[in-house]
């Protein structure tokens, strides 16, 4: 059987344990075409450099990779999942099923036979337990295309090894949390240089995670522009319903600029270095008033300077200068959000 003829899609988290799928798999013969999903929370920056990573990606492990926003889909299944969430507000397990069945989607796109995914049995304690992983497969409507390399041999036959497109007896028979094996089968490779194997996802830090559950609360009209404001820096409501997103450093300053959207308003200091301001959802002058308040508390002392500090105002195209003192501690932790 030619099995150049076969073309599998995988799942890629850009992890080790993704990348050794992809070159087992590949090293039966089988075309891999692999598919990096991204959101707002996991990833979402690199549809801004999409071709520079598929680059070092192709470069590093021979592996041929297309990145996909699911964000639209992923809203909406966050806001309910059935499977319901891990410790935080994390949908592990819709999260694969979700990610499984938009990659079932795009079969006939590419002319895959099969589908394959990095998982191991029992690395993670609620997504890749064994039952968890049948009904993973169940779900996404996957059973008969769904092999996982890794671990196959712990697991039943699939079609494509019952069909001799993968041999499962060169398959590694990887299980459990260790991961002297993965790092094994990388040195076999030639694969030195791969990210350590933590979660990338914000959904399961607490803070954010804690933010992003209190706005699926609050808000009817879930959308992307909102979810990358409050991944945003430092955080703070105001009275007359503003949002304040504050960067910490140079490169939050900078995000924080770069999600201004029509109707924001931006806000820095004029003479000194200190944050950059977004604040949404409000043009209310005490807002306003409030915000630059907190960017004079968070900006630059300078001794012996007046206590009234220049802030730069933009809103649309119009630039005014407001001078304000820095908000007092106890007023600021009023308005501070997680």
């Amino acid at each position: 059987m030619n099995k150049q003829r076969h073309t599998a899609i995988a799942l890629f988290s850009g992890g080790l344990d993704s990348i050794l799928a992809c070159r087992v798999v590949a090293e039966q013969g089988v075309k891999v075409k692999a598919i990096k999903f991204v959101t707002p929370f996991f990833d979402y920056d690199l549809l801004t450099t999409t071709a520079r990573y598929q680059k070092k990606i192709r470069d590093k492990y021979d592996i041929d990779v297309e990145v996909r926003d699911i964000t639209d889909p992923y809203l909406r299944m966050l806001h309910d999942p059935p499977h319901g969430y891990g410790k935080h507000f994390n949908p592990c397990i819709d999260c694969k099923i979700l990610m499984i069945s938009e990659a079932k989607k795009l079969m006939a796109d590419y002319h895959a036979s099969f589908i394959i995914t990095g998982e191991v049995v029992g690395q993670r304690p609620m997504s890749q337990r064994k039952d968890t992983l049948r009904v993973i497969e169940r779900d996404s409507g996957t059973d008969s295309l769904l092999l996982r390399p890794l671990c196959t041999q712990c697991q039943k036959p699939t079609a494509v090894e019952l069909a001799g497109i993968i041999d499962r007896e060169k398959l590694p028979g990887i299980s459990g949390r260790g991961r002297a094996p993965q790092r094994e089968l990388a040195a076999k490779f030639g694969i030195t240089d791969y990210p350590n194997a933590a979660g990338g996802c914000v959904l399961t830090d607490k803070n954010l995670a804690l933010r992003i559950q209190g706005y699926y609360r609050e808000t009817t009209e879930i959308n992307k522009e909102d979810i990358r404001f409050l991944l945003a820096g430092r955080q703070f409501r105001l009275p007359h319903g503003g949002w304040l997103a504050m960067g910490r450093d140079e490169e939050e300053n900078n995000k924080v600029a770069r999600l201004r959207q029509s109707g924001d308003v931006i806000l820095r200091l004029s003479d000194r270095p200190g944050p950059t301001a977004l604040l949404r959802h409000s043009r209310h002058g005490e807002d306003i008033r409030l915000s630059a308040a907190l960017l004079v508390r968070y900006g630059k002392k300078i001794p012996g300077a007046p206590p009234d500090v220049g802030v730069t105002v933009t809103e649309d195209q119009t630039e005014t200068m407001v001078y304000s003192p820095a908000l007092p501690d106890d007023q600021v932790a009023t308005l501070a959000a997680l």
